[in-house]
Parts: C-alpha cells; structure tokens; sequence
C-alpha cells in the first residue's frame, strides 16, 4: 500500500534551489524509504495556487470594462437620438434667449434621470440576486454598501461623460438653421 504524499517545509537563506541537494541527503540519511520528489519554492506553489484564481479576476476585469464601454456607447447613442428628437425644441428655446448652458443642463438632467432610472433598477437587481452569486465573491458581500455606491457613482459619471458631447452639441447648434430645417 502505498502511503500518502507528504510535503516539508523549509526554511533557507540564499537561493531556495541550492539547499535542496542537503536536504535530500538530510531526508535520505533519516530514512531510506523516503524519496523526494519534487522541490518548489513557497513563492512557486503560492503563485500555482493562484493562478486560476488571478486569471478569473482578470478576465472578469476584461468583461466588466467591456460592459461599462458597451453600456457608454449604448447611452450615448440613445442621448444622441433623444438629442435629434429634441432639435426643433431645443432650438426654439434658444430663440428665445435660453443660454447654451441652460440647454447643456437640460440635457445633462434628461441623461440623470434615464441612468437614475437605471441604476436604481440595477442595484434593485443586484440585492436581489447577490444570494445567487455569493459563492463567487471572495472578501466582500453581495450587498456591500461600499461596491454597490462605488458602482452606482461611477455609472453616474459613465453616463455624464456619455451625455456631454449631445448635451454640448445641442447648445452650440444654430437655431435659425435648425427651424428652416437644414
């Protein structure tokens, strides 16, 4: 019967790779039926252990900012849209006398009411099903008030940052030029 692996730990100043000769012999002189292996150093076997872990993490860091870009691009475009819709309006209000800052802010509220809207069903969603993915989470909660803020504030910014180009295009159009129709 052949008995179980066993591991021993050894502590050495210098380089890991050249105690490993005497503590062989050391092994070898203690008891013959003894044979070793294999000789890794501590920083090896952590680093294997690891490994998966780290690369889970980084692909999740891959996928998570790929989503952020993705919800970015999506905002944006339907702001653009609402933007276009809102043409002919918005240029009636500039002539009549509304600042090109009024018109940003408008717009700038319309984006945070929309990602308000989806945030807060976001987070709905996340405190919901933060049981499903509890397994998963490693040294925070499913409903860790510090994330589940962190999160939310930076979707805020995501979607300001997103907003600011129609919202800015729209308070420099010219409105003599937009109620022709050009």
């Amino acid at each position: 019967m052949l008995a179980a692996p066993r591991m021993l730990a050894v502590r050495a100043r210098g380089e890991p790779a050249a105690v490993v000769p005497s503590v062989r012999h050391a092994i070898h002189e203690t008891d013959r039926g003894v044979v070793v292996t294999g000789a890794e150093t501590m920083e090896r076997i952590v680093a294997n252990q690891l490994a998966q872990p780290r690369l889970v993490a980084a692909l999740l860091g891959v996928f998570g900012t790929g989503a952020l870009l993705l919800a970015a691009i999506g905002l944006y475009a339907v702001l653009a849209y609402l933007v276009w819709r809102r043409t002919r309006e918005l240029a009636i209000r500039q002539a009549l006398g509304a600042s090109p800052s009024r018109l940003r802010s408008s717009v700038l509220g319309q984006a945070l009411v929309i990602a308000g809207v989806g945030i807060v069903l976001g987070l709905a969603g996340a405190l919901a099903g933060g049981r499903l993915i509890r397994s998963f989470l490693f040294g925070v909660a499913p409903n860790d008030p510090l994330t589940l803020v962190g999160v939310a504030a930076m979707l805020l910014i995501v979607a300001l940052a997103a907003a600011y180009v129609p919202a800015r295009r729209a308070s420099r159009a010219d409105p003599a030029a937009l109620l022709r129709g050009e």
